[in-house]
């Protein structure tokens, strides 16, 4: 009993940190708007970056890895000395998949949300920080070339479990957790990795923000 106590407590705090809608919160309070309306609708930090700037896009980046982060620490609390070395490790994989499942199905916004890559992120740098530094100097990499957010996580997703297993071979639940979260980032972008192939995906700029152009088309439409 005492032990899926503990299990359920760390999934539901994981969980609940990782539902608050951070994209949703940033821009309801500075521009008054709801982002599930504009740009792609979707809930995360590359929608907030491509309509509103870089500023709150890495604000919002930084919120929602620090939401995986929160999450992975708060269930390892719940293991016991008596479970060893690989006890906050499988309860930190339990947490990090509730914080990315509370991210992409919050339900203070209808059990909708984003794709929880920047949650993953934040989970993975506080379970496997030589896993973390690697996948950010991939994922900056790519990005910076493509211009494509959804290319360098997919890209990440990939090396995910390789990079994991090589820089810890003995921790069965990080290894696992890296397979099936790859899986779960892979599914999530399957409509971007469509639009890859047939060139029609968006590309990030820093230069403009399609907030601005929005404001600019409204003024026009009012004259």
């Amino acid at each position: 009993m005492e032990t899926a106590l503990r299990i359920l407590g760390a999934v539901v705090c994981g969980y609940l940190i990782g539902s608050i809608p951070w994209a949703v919160i940033v821009v309801r309070v500075f521009w008054r708007q709801d982002i599930r309306s504009l740009g792609s609708g979707n809930t995360g930090a590359t929608n907030v970056l491509r309509v509103f700037g870089t500023v709150p896009g890495l604000a919002v980046l930084a919120l929602d890895a620090l939401k995986g982060a929160v999450g992975v620490w708060l269930a390892m609390q719940f293991a016991p000395a008596a479970w060893g070395v690989a006890g906050p490790d499988w309860l930190g994989v339990a947490g990090a998949f509730a914080a990315i499942g509370g991210h992409s199905f919050s339900p203070f916004i209808g059990f909708s949300g984003g794709k929880g890559v920047a949650t993953a992120a934040g989970a993975i740098t506080m379970l496997a920080p030589r896993v973390a530094a690697v996948l950010v100097v991939v994922f900056i990499v790519v990005v910076a070339l493509g211009r494509m957010v959804s290319l360098g996580s997919v890209v990440i997703a990939v090396l995910f479990p390789v990079v994991s297993w090589i820089a810890y071979p003995g921790r069965t639940a990080l290894v696992l957790f890296a397979v099936i979260a790859a899986a779960l980032v892979i599914w999530r972008h399957r409509a971007n990795l469509g639009r890859i192939a047939r060139a029609e995906e968006s590309k990030i700029t820093f230069k403009r923000r399609m907030w601005d152009e929005l404001k600019s088309r409204s003024r026009e439409g009012s004259e």
